[in-house]
C-alpha cells in the first residue's frame, strides 16, 4: 500500500527532476476508501478482469476518509482514480479536491448498507434506543442539564431492560465512513431526543458537534478498519458488542447477530425502506478527467452500475449490497453516460 508520504515525495521528487507528465497514464484502476465498500469493490473488480481480460483494478481499504483524502490529493497516476465511501462526501472535501485541481466529479450512489451493533450469537439479545447509545457511548453526555464526562459502566445505567454487562464495544476508527455514519445515526440522533441538545443544535451546530460527537475512550475500542476482525473478536470476549457494515453480519450470522435499534431489527427490508435507524447510502466517486487516461476506468464504473452488478438481482447482492430502487438505479446507469460532474455538496 503507498502511503500519502510515499506519494507525496515521489511526486515532488519528479517535479524536482522535470520529468514527470501532468497526466501519465496507469495500465489499471485504482480505487481507495470505505472497508464497507471495499467487498463489492473488489467483486466488481474480479468481474470486470473476467469480461475485459485486463487488469483487475487495485482496491484498498483504507476507510472513507482515507480514501477520499487520497483522492483528492492530487490529479496524475500517483493517486486514485476513484474513492469509494460509505457517506456522502462532504463539502469541506470537495473544496480540498477542488485545490488541488481534482474537479469534474461524478458520484455514482451504488448502494443501501446498515450499521448493526452485533454481539455473539450465544449472548442476550439487545433493545437499543438511539438515546441509549448516545448515553453509552458519548465522551460527555447531558446529566441534570450539564455536559459531564460520561460516568455509566454498563449497559443497565443507560437502558432500562438492556442485559448485564459493562460497556465495552469494538468499532471502526475515526477514518472510517462507518464510524462517521453511526455518529450521525446514532449517538446525534440520541442526544436530539433532549431538549437542550436540539436548542444547542439550532443555535450552533458546530458546538453540538463538539459536546455530543467525540466517542468515549473508556468503552469504546478502535479497531481498525477489518470488520472481519471486529467479528472474531465478539465471539472470543463474552459480553463484547461490535460496531460494523450489514454486510458482514448477515456473512457470519452463524457467529454473531444485530441489535434491535428503537424496536427495529437491521434486515435487508428494514434497511432498504429506511425503517431501520442506522441505514445509508453507499457511494462511488470517480475522475471524470482520468476516464480515457487510465485504462479500463469507464468500463469499471459501467460494471458498477450495470444490471449485472447493483440490479435488483445482482451478484452485489449476495454480498450483502441492498439494492437501490429501480428509479435511482437507472439514474445511476444515465449518469455514466451522460459524465455528469456532482455538484458541490450542501455541507
Amino acid at each position: 500500500m503507498r502511503t500519502l508520504a510515499a506519494v507525496a515525495a515521489g511526486v515532488g521528487l519528479a517535479a524536482g527532476l522535470g520529468a514527470a507528465p501532468a497526466h501519465a497514464a496507469r495500465d489499471y484502476v485504482w480505487a481507495a476508501g470505505s472497508s464497507t465498500v471495499f467487498p463489492f469493490a473488489t467483486r466488481v473488480s474480479e468481474q470486470f478482469a473476467r469480461k475485459t481480460g485486463m487488469k483487475a483494478p487495485k482496491v484498498e481499504s483504507l476507510g472513507t476518509g482515507g480514501g477520499i483524502k487520497l483522492f483528492c490529493s492530487g490529479v496524475g497516476d500517483g493517486f486514485p482514480d476513484i474513492a469509494t465511501a460509505s457517506r456522502r462526501m462532504k463539502r469541506s472535501e470537495f473544496d480540498a479536491c477542488a485545490a488541488k485541481g481534482v474537479k469534474d466529479i461524478i458520484e455514482l450512489k451504488i448502494g443501501f448498507d446498515g450499521i448493526v451493533v452485533a454481539v455473539d450469537k450465544r449472548a442476550p439479545d439487545y433493545a437499543f434506543t438511539t438515546s441509549a447509545l448516545y448515553l453509552g457511548l458519548a465522551a460527555k453526555v447531558l446529566r441534570y442539564g450539564q455536559y459531564q464526562a460520561n460516568p455509566y459502566k454498563t449497559w443497565p445505567e443507560v437502558g432500562a431492560g438492556l442485559p448485564k454487562g459493562r460497556i465495552q464495544v469494538y468499532g471502526p476508527p475515526p477514518s472510517s465512513g462507518t464510524r462517521d455514519a453511526f455518529v450521525e445515526l446514532a449517538i446525534e440522533a440520541g442526544a436530539l431526543k433532549y431538549p437542550v441538545n436540539k436548542a444547542l443544535r439550532d443555535k450552533d451546530e458546530k458546538r453540538f458537534k463538539e459536546m455530543v460527537d467525540p466517542l468515549r475512550k473508556d468503552g469504546w475500542i478502535d479497531s481498525g478498519e477489518n470488520d472481519n476482525a471486529i467479528v472474531q473478536t465478539l465471539t472470543k470476549t463474552p459480553g463484547a458488542l461490535g460496531v460494523f457494515g450489514w454486510s458482514f453480519l448477515e456473512e457470519n450470522m452463524d457467529k454473531v447477530k444485530g441489535a434491535s435499534v428503537n424496536g427495529v431489527k437491521p434486515s435487508l427490508a428494514s434497511i432498504s425502506d429506511g425503517t431501520y435507524p442506522l441505514a445509508r447510502s453507499l457511494f462511488v466517486y470517480v475522475k471524470k478527467s482520468n476516464l480515457g487516461v487510465t485504462k479500463g476506468l469507464r468500463e469499471y464504473m459501467s460494471e458498477f452500475v450495470s444490471d449485472a452488478a447493483t440490479g435488483k438481482g445482482g451478484y452485489l447482492k449476495d454480498r450483502g449490497l441492498i439494492p437501490l430502487p429501480a428509479a435511482q438505479h437507472e439514474a445511476n446507469k444515465a449518469a455514466v453516460r451522460t459524465l455528469t460532474p456532482m455538484a458541490r455538496p450542501a455541507a
